[in-house]
């Protein structure tokens, strides 16, 4: 059931590739009536795909490193662990926007896409709709150093063992969420996919 939301005004306060809104608003409450006004400031940057690559066959997955300034800013190790992903640019479906980045960011293609679902991962600040997949990769000669020049990437491409990367999870060594998400919801599934892309 959605609740009742009076938008008061909004305010462009940045227009450049991103964009930053200052909305002012009430909301209905839980107790009934509704809020107060509320201002709150939102980064709207588009929405993006991601996925994991995973070879079935050999029980491994692709996983990115690449430097963040958000890591940075927020005095974490800048060099984040991550998975394949990219904005969707108008006229682009996600599926082309994974297997655009699946080449550029890994050098691996996608040979078929399991659903996922969709995430906010910060919804109280950023409008972003992250589209997530699961990718059947070959991982038997990836690895390496990928990315486009012009974006400025940097991007290593490395294979680790499911187990091993799930692993990673625990250790505290993956903080980014669209590659926490997709490596539990890859050990909840494991063995479904394994059946169905093996078969």
């Amino acid at each position: 059931m959605s609740r009742k939301v009076d938008v008061v005004d909004q305010e462009t306060l940045f227009q450049g590739y991103s964009r930053v809104r200052r909305y002012r608003l009430r909301h209905e409450t839980f107790a009934g009536g509704m809020s107060g006004e509320i201002s709150r400031e939102v980064f709207e940057r588009g929405h993006a795909a991601a996925a994991l690559p995973y070879d079935p066959d050999r029980d491994e997955v692709v996983l990115l490193e690449q430097f963040r300034i958000g890591g940075l800013a927020a005095d974490v190790e800048p060099w984040m662990i991550e998975i394949v992903a990219g904005i969707i640019d108008p006229g682009e479906t996600p599926e082309d926007v994974v297997r655009r980045e699946m080449l550029e960011e890994s050098g691996l293609e996608a040979r078929q896409l399991e659903d996922i679902g969709k995430i906010m991962p910060t919804p109280g600040a950023v409008n972003e709709i992250v589209q997530l997949y699961c990718a059947r990769v070959d991982s038997s000669n990836a690895g390496g150093v990928f990315g486009l020049d012009h974006e400025g990437e940097d991007i290593r491409a490395f294979v680790l063992s499911t187990d091993s990367a799930l692993a990673m999870i625990g250790a505290g060594r993956i903080l980014n969420a669209p590659a926490i998400i997709a490596l539990q919801w890859l050990a909840l599934n494991r063995t479904r996919l394994r059946g169905l892309w093996n078969g």
